[in-house]
């Protein structure tokens, strides 16, 4: 067998793994998204007050937009629904955090840098472009394919 037909026949193979992949990387990005948003539920006076200090413009409604957006994320990236709807304004929460808190820091998650904010951008890019997978609920209702 030449290298490149082993090749071939290894990505044919391969690729029946991309719907698990997929599924398994919403899960880790929902739980990913579901510490924070507890945290800004369970205290979002403190995050409106936070968000004043930053300079964030109407920090009360960023706190609830910033605690839902996460919310509903959590949700829908765990059931594959509407998966690449949510994907975009969950890259728009990424974005502010890393302008916000992390770019000062460096790219380094070990020093609260924008290491982590990125790597789920990364993954919510992957989401909106390639959608959930066959194990999703929107495979399931849309006929919504990865490819």
């Amino acid at each position: 067998m030449k290298c490149k037909d082993f090749y071939l026949e290894f990505t044919r193979v391969t690729s029946y793994a991309k719907s698990f992949s997929l599924l398994l990387a919403r899960l880790v990005v929902a739980y990913g998204f579901y510490e924070p948003a507890k945290m800004k539920w369970s205290g979002i006076e403190s995050v409106a007050t936070w968000f004043g200090s930053m300079g964030i413009p109407f920090p009360t409604l960023n706190a609830y937009m910033a605690a839902s957006t996460e919310a509903l994320g959590v949700l829908l990236l765990t059931l594959g629904l509407f998966t690449r709807a949510i994907s975009l304004p969950l890259i728009v929460v990424m974005i502010v955090a890393i302008v916000t808190v992390h770019l000062p820091h460096g790219f380094s998650a070990g020093d609260n840098g924008y290491e982590i904010p990125l790597y789920y951008m990364l993954f919510l890019f992957l989401f909106l472009s390639h959608g959930a997978g066959s194990f999703s609920l929107d495979r399931f209702l849309f006929k919504d394919k990865e490819d």
